[in-house]
């Protein structure tokens, strides 16, 4: 059955799926990195910020899968979440190679939630 609905998805849609789940991803491995590295890196406000944005990533990837009509809204808080977790993790990633791969995923998963959110609206 779950098959049958990502056939009838739009591309955009199934690729916004794989963006979030790989968003998700990324985020909950640099949450483990970012607390080996210390310092700024490991702040509260910085892992909780991880930990938020592969929650919201997760959140809406499930919305976009089971059709959800709320799915947009979902959508237009990750996208807002993900910006802000690339914006953080550029700020304090002084060359890092993972937490720049992290600030690419987080970006390409902002800009393709945004454009989910805009369809819905």
């Amino acid at each position: 059955m779950a098959s049958h609905a990502m056939h009838q998805m739009s591309s955009e849609m199934q690729q916004c799926i794989q963006n979030c789940m790989e968003c998700h991803r990324s985020c909950l491995e640099m949450v483990s990195h970012c607390l080996s590295l210390g310092g700024q890196h490991a702040e509260p406000a910085h892992i909780t910020l991880l930990l938020d944005c592969a929650n919201i990533c997760a959140t809406s990837a499930d919305f976009m899968i089971r059709g959800s009509q709320f799915h947009a809204q979902t959508c237009g808080v990750c996208s807002t979440v993900c910006t802000a977790c690339a914006d953080d993790c550029e700020r304090i990633a002084g060359g890092d190679e993972m937490m720049m791969k992290c600030v690419e995923v987080c970006r390409r998963c902002a800009e393709t939630c945004k454009q989910m959110a805009s369809m819905g609206a």
